[in-house]
Protein backbone atom coordinates (compact mmCIF):
# COMPACT_ATOMS: atom_id res chain seq x y z
CA UNK A 1 0.00 0.00 0.00
CA UNK A 2 1.32 3.42 -0.92
CA UNK A 3 2.01 5.85 1.93
CA UNK A 4 0.11 9.12 1.81
CA UNK A 5 1.02 12.43 3.37
CA UNK A 6 4.41 14.11 3.62
CA UNK A 7 7.48 12.04 2.79
CA UNK A 8 9.92 14.38 4.56
CA UNK A 9 10.94 12.50 7.72
CA UNK A 10 11.50 15.68 9.73
CA UNK A 11 8.05 16.96 8.81
CA UNK A 12 6.40 13.64 9.70
CA UNK A 13 8.10 13.70 13.12
CA UNK A 14 7.03 17.30 13.68
CA UNK A 15 3.39 16.47 12.85
CA UNK A 16 3.47 13.50 15.24
CA UNK A 17 5.06 15.69 17.95
CA UNK A 18 2.43 18.43 17.52
CA UNK A 19 -0.45 15.95 17.77
CA UNK A 20 1.08 14.46 20.93
CA UNK A 21 1.52 17.88 22.57
CA UNK A 22 -2.04 18.88 21.60
CA UNK A 23 -3.38 15.84 23.46
CA UNK A 24 -1.08 16.23 26.47
CA UNK A 25 -1.74 19.95 26.98
CA UNK A 26 -5.33 20.09 25.71
CA UNK A 27 -4.20 22.70 23.20
CA UNK A 28 -6.14 22.47 19.90
CA UNK A 29 -3.86 25.08 18.28
CA UNK A 30 -1.10 22.48 17.88
CA UNK A 31 -3.52 20.00 16.27
CA UNK A 32 -4.53 22.71 13.78
CA UNK A 33 -0.89 23.49 12.97
CA UNK A 34 -0.27 19.75 12.40
CA UNK A 35 -3.25 19.59 10.02
CA UNK A 36 -1.93 22.57 8.06
CA UNK A 37 1.55 21.00 7.83
CA UNK A 38 0.06 17.75 6.49
CA UNK A 39 -1.17 19.51 3.37
CA UNK A 40 0.63 19.04 0.07
CA UNK A 41 3.66 21.30 -0.34
CA UNK A 42 1.93 23.53 -2.88
CA UNK A 43 -0.94 24.10 -0.42
CA UNK A 44 1.26 25.11 2.53
CA UNK A 45 1.37 28.86 3.14
CA UNK A 46 4.30 31.00 2.09
CA UNK A 47 3.96 34.21 4.08
CA UNK A 48 5.86 37.41 3.31
CA UNK A 49 7.16 39.68 6.06
CA UNK A 50 4.83 42.43 4.84
CA UNK A 51 1.85 40.26 5.81
CA UNK A 52 3.34 39.49 9.22
CA UNK A 53 3.90 43.22 9.72
CA UNK A 54 0.31 44.01 8.70
CA UNK A 55 -1.45 41.47 10.94
CA UNK A 56 0.67 41.65 14.11
CA UNK A 57 1.44 44.18 16.80
CA UNK A 58 4.52 44.76 18.93
CA UNK A 59 5.40 41.64 20.94
CA UNK A 60 2.97 39.23 19.21
CA UNK A 61 3.81 35.57 18.72
CA UNK A 62 3.07 34.07 15.30
CA UNK A 63 3.30 30.54 13.95
CA UNK A 64 3.48 29.92 10.19
CA UNK A 65 2.81 26.30 9.16
CA UNK A 66 4.92 26.75 6.03
CA UNK A 67 7.67 29.10 4.92
CA UNK A 68 8.37 32.73 5.79
CA UNK A 69 9.69 34.79 2.86
CA UNK A 70 11.63 38.04 3.03
CA UNK A 71 9.51 40.34 0.86
CA UNK A 72 8.50 43.49 2.69
CA UNK A 73 9.67 45.15 5.87
CA UNK A 74 9.09 44.40 9.53
CA UNK A 75 8.71 47.51 11.69
CA UNK A 76 8.16 46.00 15.13
CA UNK A 77 9.37 43.13 17.31
CA UNK A 78 7.57 39.82 16.83
CA UNK A 79 8.34 36.23 17.69
CA UNK A 80 7.96 34.10 14.56
CA UNK A 81 7.96 30.30 14.49
CA UNK A 82 7.75 28.47 11.17
CA UNK A 83 8.65 25.24 9.45
CA UNK A 84 11.11 27.11 7.20
CA UNK A 85 12.55 30.60 6.73
CA UNK A 86 14.27 32.19 3.78
CA UNK A 87 17.69 33.62 4.60
CA UNK A 88 16.50 37.20 3.97
CA UNK A 89 13.40 36.76 6.17
CA UNK A 90 15.50 35.46 9.06
CA UNK A 91 17.87 38.45 8.77
CA UNK A 92 15.03 41.01 8.64
CA UNK A 93 13.19 39.55 11.65
CA UNK A 94 16.37 39.60 13.74
CA UNK A 95 17.22 43.12 12.53
CA UNK A 96 13.81 44.35 13.72
CA UNK A 97 14.57 42.96 17.18
CA UNK A 98 12.28 39.93 16.88
CA UNK A 99 12.96 36.26 17.46
CA UNK A 100 13.12 33.37 15.00
CA UNK A 101 12.05 30.00 16.43
CA UNK A 102 11.32 26.52 15.18
CA UNK A 103 7.84 25.20 15.88
CA UNK A 104 9.05 22.70 18.55
CA UNK A 105 10.87 25.54 20.36
CA UNK A 106 7.62 27.51 20.46
CA UNK A 107 5.69 24.48 21.74
CA UNK A 108 8.21 24.03 24.57
CA UNK A 109 8.03 27.74 25.40
CA UNK A 110 4.21 27.91 25.31
CA UNK A 111 2.70 24.40 25.62
CA UNK A 112 -0.91 25.63 25.93
CA UNK A 113 -0.56 27.84 22.84
CA UNK A 114 -2.17 30.85 24.47
CA UNK A 115 -1.77 34.19 22.72
CA UNK A 116 -0.38 32.68 19.50
CA UNK A 117 -1.65 33.65 16.06
CA UNK A 118 -1.59 31.22 13.12
CA UNK A 119 -0.91 32.95 9.80
CA UNK A 120 -2.04 31.12 6.67
CA UNK A 121 -2.41 32.23 3.05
Amino acid sequence: MKRTGPTNVHLRRLIHYLRKKARENKAPIWRRVAELLERPTRMRPEINLSKINRYTAEGDTVVVPGKVLGSGALTHKVIVAAFAFSKKAREKILAAGGEVLTIPQLVERNPRGSGIKILVG
